[in-house]
């Protein structure tokens, strides 16, 4: 039960952080995207969103030959070694890379449902643009920012295939609750794997519930109790 548990905190730690990574470059990335045209723009959507449709072990392998030694960011072409691949760091770059197609598409959704006319409003009041992005942007857009956060997070949490690519399956190094699991059902540990899917089933019932509520509209739900 104890390496059921270890499991379960790095799985939570890794996809945090990753969660963090994702949505620290979805936020400017969806923004930009929501609300200005700029050449190139259609191409740097389509790049954003292509692994959401590629396999995981095609993203997995990506990464492997840009971080091998004789890839571009490998030890032969920089000149260090970063000493990422089977480690952790390596967990956290599948789950970012996986996770980054659904947080930069849900935050763009969330950027294009805020009226532009509030903003252009505060900008004719000599607000400057970050300070309206931070008072007026940033406020009307959470709802969708968070539950842009979550979904990243669920994403993360079951990513195996690039990850067992770059990071292996080592357990208690970079073992993830998916990778356990595939490895309890491959030896036959059918107690384990029950364990472990309860527990990815629990967190991914919490998080769509979450992300539901968050969908729900204030403003219908007042309509209806005024009726």
């Amino acid at each position: 039960m104890s390496s059921i548990l270890q499991t379960l905190i790095h799985t939570v730690l890794w996809a945090s952080l990753s969660t963090l990574f994702a949505f620290s470059l979805s936020l400017p990335l969806g923004y930009a995207l929501a609300r200005f045209s700029f050449p190139g723009k259609r191409i740097l959507a389509t790049l954003t969103s292509l692994p959401l449709v590629l396999p995981p072990t095609a993203v997995g392998y990506l990464l492997l030959c840009l971080l091998a030694d004789h890839g571009p960011l490998g030890r032969d072409f920089l000149g260090l070694d970063l000493q990422i691949l089977l480690t952790w760091k390596a967990v956290i770059l599948a789950c970012t890379v996986m996770s980054l197609p659904l947080v930069i598409r849900t935050t763009r959704v969330s950027f294009e449902e805020v009226d532009p006319r509030l903003e252009k409003m505060s900008l004719t009041l000599g607000i400057g643009r970050i300070r309206t992005f931070m008072t007026v942007t940033l406020p009307l857009a959470h709802r969708g920012l968070i539950a842009a956060a979550i979904l990243g997070f669920t994403r993360a949490m079951g990513e195996f295939g690039a990850t067992v690519i770059v990071a292996g399956n080592i357990p208690g190094h970079t073992q993830t609750l998916s990778s356990a699991i595939y490895s309890a059902q491959q030896a036959g540990n059918d107690g384990r794997a029950n364990v472990l899917v309860a527990v990815a089933l629990v967190i991914g019932f919490i998080a769509i519930f979450i992300t539901e509520w968050l969908g729900r509209d204030p403003s219908l739900s007042s309509r209806r109790r005024a009726l």
